[in-house]
């Protein structure tokens, strides 16, 4: 095998061993693929420029390379801010009354792929695996190939992927699977998101999906499957020891006063369920009046795409919603909600969750989630506290001794919250160790090496694509 080449939106250039940066899914899966022995990870910088540079900076960090490139303002304005993230973030999440639809920004969606593709063509060596991240980058694989590029291409969807129906509501829905059908494997969360694929391959591209889990449409063979991204439990559950022993947990702990914790942990995003969960919590405060006095819930809710109109209108009405739980609740030696738009590192929220009883997780939509995957590996063995779960998590799928919820009744939730709170020790243990046992069985290396596996199977229906140039030499400046 060659090197492994990730591709994503963003390439961060903080050390990959930071302990105390704030990563979610796409990032942990980064730093899981690129830890070989020859890595290179390409992607956008993060810096906005008038204009675009020609060519792409090169930083050399021992055993990887991160190959850089910035976007102009008009790219980011359309590209990310435009498409990515007002057309495809909704839609995928299956908001379809947010998604807007501009074709000059599909037009600018495409160009930085192209972009991309012929920046990172001159580097590829004819055995490199060639890794693409995320929704951002679905016409890569297309680019590069209109290029010459023959390497075998995989993708990973960390979203989920809509149902036929509702995909179809999107005017470029075709392109879209067509961008995806040009890899040579294509993975996603769950097998639902897989079935919706296939449904789309079969009913809308009038297409075949072999026994052996290839899919053919378009004029192409590819092999898709599910890959649930996952964490390492073994160390979660040590930084969470190691946090729980830090100030932050300890000041955490002491200003509780006995009372139990319920914690919750969000980009602050309208798929996250935030404002079904707060009625959930109203509705318990309200009809367990017990729980007025024993419990604090902890809402950590860092902003994202703040120049975004509806994650601006999200903030003010959970600000305002919050508000108007503590006002009716609060005591004046007890605020039942403590909400902070901040970000912790992680060793801290790990030990934040070990200090808890509940986490809840219960967002309307997650390709996976791994707040509930580090919850569970973050608790005390001997007194573990109970993951409240969406049944619209991925990780749902696997964490099935978790309470499951629909984030939309608010009375269930509330229900789940109560049990909770009530649950037995002898209980919460057991559903701990069942969950503990699934995230062992697949941890963040055996997602990796899955998908790595089956880019690398020499029985795919590889692409014979000649390559025109040589490699670029990677020399740092």
């Amino acid at each position: 095998m060659g090197r492994i080449v990730v591709v994503s939106n963003r390439v961060s250039t903080a050390p990959t061993s930071s302990s105390t940066a704030n990563i979610g899914g796409l990032a942990i899966a980064v730093h899981a693929a690129l830890d070989y022995e020859s890595a290179i990870w390409f992607g956008w910088t993060g810096e906005i420029a008038d204009h675009a540079p020609s060519s792409p900076r090169v930083l050399n960090d021992g055993r990887l390379t991160r190959i850089l490139v910035d976007l102009s303002r008009e790219d980011y304005r359309r590209y990310y801010a435009g498409f990515s993230n007002r057309t495809l973030w909704p839609l995928f999440h299956y908001r379809i009354d947010l998604v807007e639809f501009d074709h000059r920004n599909y037009i600018a969606y495409r160009r930085v792929s192209e972009t991309f593709a012929r920046h990172l063509e001159g580097f590829l060596q004819p055995e490199d695996l060639v890794w693409i991240h995320d929704y951002h980058l679905i016409p890569l694989a297309s680019a590069l190939r209109a290029r010459g590029i023959g390497n075998r291409l995989g993708f990973f969807l960390h979203t989920p992927f809509p149902a036929r129906e509702v995909l179809t509501t999107l005017p470029v829905h075709e392109e879209l699977v067509r961008g995806l059908c040009a890899y040579d494997v294509v993975g996603f969360q769950t097998r639902d998101d897989l079935h919706a694929f296939r449904d789309y391959i079969v009913r809308e591209a009038e297409g075949t999906v072999g026994s052996e889990g290839i899919v053919s449409a378009f004029g192409c063979n590819t092999y898709a499957d599910a890959y649930p991204i996952s964490i390492d439990p073994e160390a979660t559950a040590a930084r969470a020891e190691r946090g729980a022993a830090g100030n932050q947990a300890r000041r955490l702990r002491e200003s509780l006063a006995g009372r139990e914790l319920i914690i919750g942990v969000d980009r602050l995003d309208y798929s996250k369920g935030l404002i079904k969960r707060f009625e959930a919590v109203e509705q318990l405060l309200e009809e367990h009046p017990e729980h007025r006095r024993r419990l604090v819930v902890l809402q950590i809710a860092p902003p994202t795409r703040g120049d975004v109109p509806e994650y601006q209108h999200l903030r003010s009405t959970l600000d305002a919603q919050i508000g108007h739980i503590n006002g009716r609740f609060a005591e004046p030696d007890l605020l039942p909600v403590r909400y902070l738009n901040r970000h912790f590192g992680q060793e801290t929220l790990f030990g934040f969750y070990r200090a808890s009883s509940i986490g809840l997780v219960t967002p309307l939509r997650d390709g996976m989630n791994l707040v509930a995957k580090e919850y569970v590996a973050s608790q005390d063995p001997a007194d573990p506290g109970v993951l409240v779960l969406s049944r619209f998590a991925g990780a749902a799928h696997e964490l099935k001794d978790a309470l499951i919820v629909n984030p939309y009744d608010t009375t269930a939730v509330a229900a789940a919250l109560d049990r909770a709170l009530n649950m037995a020790l002898d209980e919460r243990q057991r559903r701990y160790e069942a969950m503990m046992s699934a995230l062992r069985r697949n941890d963040i290396r055996a997602w990796r090496d899955a998908f790595l596996r089956a880019l690398s199977k020499p029985t795919l229906p590889f692409r014979e694509v000649k390559r025109a140039r040589r490699p670029t030499p990677l020399t740092a400046y």
